[in-house]
């Protein structure tokens, strides 16, 4: 089958508003991302996959960077997602892996905010230890970890924020194609 090329005219409702589609669909999404903060989701069965791994790739670089791998590889693969959609200017995609980075940051601020309390079960039990109590005692800041984890909310909000508006940063397309090859 050939491929049909759909352009909408210019003045058309779809041609103006097609663009905001990926933003009205993840909004409730992020809506119940953000409502469920501090409840375990089932995206963060791959979070703490992502976060484990990080430790095994960071671990060459001394004790304290191998701790914070967990939390930097939470960051950095939907960030590399979110770069590469954003060079290929595919919207959708560039929303889909901020709304991802933005839950990993939510995520992370759960676990930043019980460093002193240390309530949330580890992965490995009482044979492991904290990753942020063990990080911010040792930069002598341990006293400021609710507000780091707000921080790290505030940055989920962020994420959210520019994935909601990236229609006006990626610019839109005039033309859409329709693969009809099955």
């Amino acid at each position: 089958m050939k491929n049909l090329i759909y352009t909408p005219k210019e003045n058309s409702f779809l041609a103006k508003n097609i663009s905001w589609l990926g933003s009205l669909l993840l909004l409730p999404i992020m809506l119940y991302f953000y409502f469920n903060i501090g409840n375990f989701l089932l995206i963060d069965y791959l979070n703490l996959l992502i976060h484990e791994g990080g430790h095994g790739i960071f671990r060459a670089f001394g004790d304290f960077i191998y701790t914070l791998g967990g939390t930097l590889m939470q960051i950095i693969i939907p960030t590399m997602f979110v770069v590469y959609y954003f060079i290929k200017k595919r919207k959708l995609g560039a929303q889909i892996f901020l709304v991802w980075l933005g839950q990993n940051f939510f995520n992370i601020s759960v676990y930043t905010s019980d460093a002193r309390a240390q309530k949330l079960p580890l992965l490995g039990g009482n044979k492991v230890y904290h990753d942020w109590a063990y990080m911010l005692n040792k930069l002598e800041i341990i006293e400021y970890d609710k507000l780091i984890g707000e921080i790290f909310i505030y940055l989920g909000l962020a994420a959210f924020c520019i994935a909601l508006l990236v229609p006006m940063i990626i610019k839109k397309e005039k033309r859409i194609n329709i693969d009809l090859n099955l």
